[in-house]
């Protein structure tokens, strides 16, 4: 059974920081990309980072400079390290991991790690 398991989420002030994990199991986490997104009431899901099974990373615009993504194949484990908060980088955040086989893509998701960002 895959799982995918995020923690490290919580409410942090404006200007502070966060480090979120996934853990995966049940997959070969080293042949999947892996990402970040997240959710912010009202709003879509929105990819946040990327980190490819090779290690290449990618950002939205809106992380750029303050968000670090990163992996540990060794401990099966994802990270998404956040800097200078803001308010609209409240969310909840999601662990995705996929990989392609045969014709398709296979997806995995998280449940969820609730960020707050407030004074």
């Amino acid at each position: 059974q895959v799982q995918l398991v995020e923690s490290g989420g919580g409410l942090v002030q404006p200007g502070g920081s966060l480090r979120l994990s996934c853990v995966a199991s049940g997959i070969i986490f080293a042949t999947h990309d892996m990402a970040w997104y997240r959710q912010a009431p009202g709003k879509e899901r929105e990819l946040v980072a990327t980190i490819s099974k090779g290690g290449f990373e990618a950002y939205t615009e809106s992380v750029k400079g303050r968000f670090t993504i990163s992996r540990d194949n060794a401990k099966n484990t994802l990270y998404l390290q956040m800097n200078t908060l803001k308010p609209e980088d409240t969310a909840v955040y999601y662990c995705n991991g996929r990989r392609y086989d045969s014709g398709r893509w296979y997806t995995n998701w998280g449940q969820g790690a609730q960020v707050i960002v407030s004074s």
